[in-house]
């Protein structure tokens, strides 16, 4: 079986190449708010994925209702990711989860490109993606697969006795994870105009990968 680590991508990766959807059918959704969770507190799912219709070719991502673990639907299948150990994770396939934001869209097909080999860390390869998206007004999603060099990814796991007012509090918890010469898919979502809603206040991406 293939073990899955879902998380953030960071730190320095190689990929072999780089799809992204480009059909105008393929609407991103977005359900809830990063920056309600992060500033406001509010833990609770504000969607069942389970509720989700259609769920073949269905690609999305968000963390878990109370920041107690990860979600990553790919192609179809929903996986959670959850802490057990400072050196290991507990992955279950379900779609029986909630979450408090939630971005998601289908995509029956992707346009398949090399990924130059100037693009070796993430703030290289959100400056790729906003130059050859350049007429592209809406969000979309993309994919990276290849080998990872070095890398780290990170699985949320906030105490229950944590009141989230920062994103300092949201970030109790949470364990980190390295990534060494590991051949992973990364699912991505790239937005000009969704920072704190599905992106961080300083980026345009939100990644999570299958290790």
């Amino acid at each position: 079986m293939f073990r899955f680590a879902i998380g953030l991508l960071s730190l320095f990766f190689v990929i072999a190449s780089c799809q992204i959807d480009r059909r105008e059918d393929n609407r991103v959704y977005v359900v809830g708010a990063m920056r309600n969770v992060m500033w406001k507190g509010q833990l609770g799912g504000t969607i069942a994925l389970d509720t989700l219709t259609q769920p073949s070719h269905l690609f999305g991502l968000g963390p878990v209702e109370n920041l107690t673990g990860e979600l990553m639907v790919l192609n179809g299948r929903s996986y959670k990711s959850s802490v057990l150990t400072d050196s290991s994770m507990q992955v279950e396939e379900t779609f029986q989860v909630k979450a408090p934001f939630f971005v998601y869209t289908r995509v029956d097909h992707w346009i398949e490109q090399d990924l130059p080999d100037s693009v070796n860390n993430l703030k290289q390869l959100e400056i790729y993606l906003a130059d050859i998206s350049k007429e592209v007004k809406e969000p979309f999603a993309f994919r990276l697969e290849g080998l990872v060099e070095e890398s780290r990814i990170h699985v949320v796991n906030l105490p229950p006795s944590v009141v989230v007012r920062t994103p300092q509090d949201a970030h109790q918890g949470q364990q980190n994870y390295s990534v060494i010469r590991q051949q992973v898919t990364v699912l991505g979502f790239f937005s000009k105009k969704h920072k704190g809603i599905f992106t961080h206040h300083d980026s345009n991406m939100h990644m999570q990968s299958e290790e």
